[in-house]
């Protein structure tokens, strides 16, 4: 009989994920990682803690612990405001399931006697031609197969979703007929360690921000901002124009964090890119042969477009069959139908 170690966040998808194991035979451990929350917010890992514990206790399961508060510090929230520094838009959800839940704690899981890891995400792992694979969740709406796209086919082989091929609707039934304790427990928003602090007020903590000009493309300035570091490419919202009476929308366009300074427009078009180039490429199974078209996706939920990747010397570039909105220091994220190819870090020149 197979142990696997199953990551508890506290919730409905990591508990579900938990009774199905136990259901299949397997003999199964809760596993829960404390990770770091800034002393200016509440508190909730206690409270997550304790539902992790009333989880395995209700499923009559190991309950087990590991603190990885400073590694989450240093991988995940550091990194982030780093980037936001620079006047770059991270993916703290990508950094934490690289670095923490399939990094340390994986290491830590099989360290401690497991054979297999899983947790509540929305995705799935199949074998193809005697290789794992890793495939988009049955449910469109939740699938997280995008903040997965760092994982190695190594890691796939001793990793398991028992939700993937569940819709979230199936996932609640289940739980309530488990008699779990969380079945009706709502899902976290957000990011855990902010709380409901807003990602401005968090980064203001870290960040010294002050207002600063709003340009429009021509170099005029045409309103004010609330700090260069606090934007992202594409946002409409958080900055004043003084030349939209009528409330027309404007797109942030480009960002100076040295001069402290942001560009928009009214029109979307100029805050697309047709080609970018990418860092940290992250193959899942084999590396393609450039050049190379598939299906990419450069945000979380949105619908997958067409691309061509090439590589120009060391450098791997990116061009869209029609320009597309994307943000420096986010991921692109390549498909093959439902199979995640991996993906890489947009950088924008």
């Amino acid at each position: 009989m197979k142990t696997v170690f199953v990551g508890l966040s506290g919730g409905v998808d990591s508990a579900t994920s938990l009774a199905l194991l136990k259901q299949q035979g397997f003999s199964v451990v809760g596993a829960f990682i404390k990770i770091w929350q800034p002393e200016f917010i509440e508190c909730t890992w206690r409270e997550d803690r304790l539902d992790a514990l009333r989880i395995c206790a209700s499923l009559d399961v190991p309950f087990r612990e590991v603190d990885l508060s400073d590694e989450y510090k240093r991988e995940v929230v550091d990194q982030m405001v780093a980037d936001y520094t620079r006047g770059i838009t991270p993916n703290p959800d990508v950094l934490c399931n690289e670095h923490i839940k399939f990094g340390v704690f994986m290491k830590w899981a099989l360290a401690q006697g497991a054979d297999l890891l899983a947790t509540g995400h929305y995705a799935q792992v199949k074998k193809v031609n005697g290789r794992a694979v890793l495939t988009r969740g049955v449910d469109t709406n939740k699938d997280q197969s995008y903040f997965l796209h760092r994982i190695s086919e190594a890691e796939l082989n001793n990793v398991l979703f028992p939700i993937g091929a569940l819709h979230k609707t199936d996932v609640r039934k289940r739980a309530i007929d488990f008699t779990i304790p969380v079945a009706s427990k709502a899902d976290s928003q957000g990011l855990c360690f902010v709380g409901d602090v807003s990602m401005r007020d968090f980064l203001r903590r870290y960040i010294s921000v002050e207002h600063g000009p709003v340009f429009n493309i021509s170099g005029a300035v045409v309103g004010e901002h609330e700090g260069a570091a606090l934007y992202t490419i594409g946002q409409r919202h958080g900055f004043t124009t003084t030349n939209a009476p009528d409330g027309t929308a404007h797109y942030v366009t480009a960002i100076d964090t040295n001069k402290n300074s942001i560009t928009v427009s009214p029109h979307r078009q100029d805050a697309t890119k047709g080609k970018i180039q990418l860092r940290d490429m992250h193959w899942i199974g084999e590396p393609a042969s450039f050049p190379f078209e598939t299906m990419v996706q450069t945000r979380y939920r949105e619908v997958p477009v067409r691309a061509t990747l090439t590589k120009e010397g060391s450098v791997i570039m990116c061009t869209f069959d029609d320009p597309h909105l994307v943000s420096a220091g986010q991921s692109l994220v390549m498909y093959e139908g439902e199979v995640c190819l991996g993906g890489g870090i947009i950088q924008v020149n």
